[in-house]
């Protein structure tokens, strides 16, 4: 990518959270040998390369943001390197959990918002995916989107597969790891995770984060996915809204052994149809 190429795109901020977590070992990259789960190889490439590389291919981010403890742990990396002294990707420290390194972006000195987040661990990331969901959510207005993918399409394509699911009264629901925040107010959701997040794996977390309504509504599937979502952004004062991202691949990410086994399976066909 030349530098005139990068200046013309439009002012949009990708964050890519790719921090281990804190007191935590990581079981992919215990698995793979590596310090960082971004580190680990899917296919051939490594996860955080290849979610680099579709922001880059979108053609919609001007400014991408690692968010990570050091530098020098993507130098590792020759083509994450070579991102970075071009200046097409740099680095925003973590801070010592998920809601602080999200806040810090209002120390930064170029512009946060619109601020696209996503995960290093979603190596399944296409060009298409992340540019249906920005062009989507920019169409959207209000303050915050969220992407996810329905079980229908998920289980089209993948019957067998251990996938996880929020349950609705419209049906199951996966979430891609791809959220746009579109004001400066709605940074302050970033507090939803200070916890960690991972609502699907502890739903306690659901009731600390949404409240005792809210968890009692999505219990006993009485809301669907999107006044769930736009409640939730009532509790902050704020407008949220679900986005549709048709691509039975978009909610796995890599996060166990079993993960990266079907990520690795997914990449191999893509690669061989392509070929």
């Amino acid at each position: 990518m030349n530098q005139d190429k990068k200046d013309n795109r439009p002012g949009l901020t990708a964050l890519v959270l790719a921090a281990s977590r804190k007191g935590a070992e990581d079981p992919v990259a215990r698995h793979a040998g590596k310090t960082h789960k971004c580190l680990v190889e899917v296919d051939g490439k490594p996860m955080i390369e290849r979610v680099i590389e579709a922001l880059i291919d979108s053609n919609l981010c001007r400014n991408i943001l690692v968010s990570i403890e050091s530098e020098e742990i993507l130098r590792q990396l020759p083509r994450v390197a070579q991102w970075l002294d071009q200046g097409v990707v740099s680095v925003a420290p973590s801070a010592s959990n998920l809601a602080d390194s999200v806040l810090s972006l209002r120390e930064r000195n170029e512009p946060a918002i619109p601020l696209l987040i996503t995960t290093a661990d979603n190596a399944l990331h296409t060009r298409e995916t992340v540019t249906h969901f920005i062009d989507r959510s920019l169409a959207e207005g209000g303050d915050i989107s969220i992407g996810a993918t329905s079980e229908a399409t998920v289980r089209e394509q993948f019957p067998d597969e251990t996938i996880g699911f929020f349950r609705f009264r419209d049906g199951g629901y996966s979430f891609c790891n791809l959220f746009m925040l579109r004001s400066d107010a709605a940074l302050q959701v970033a507090e939803v995770f200070r916890s960690g997040g991972q609502f699907r794996k502890r739903p306690w977390r659901i009731l600390s984060a949404f409240g005792l309504v809210n968890l009692l509504l999505y219990r006993f599937r009485l809301t669907t996915l999107e006044d769930c979502i736009g409640r939730i952004g009532r509790n902050f004062k704020l407008s949220a809204t679900a986005v549709d991202v048709p691509w039975a691949y978009a909610p796995i990410d890599v996060d166990t052994p079993y993960s990266l086994a079907l990520s690795e399976r997914i990449l191999r066909q893509r690669r061989e149809q392509a070929g």
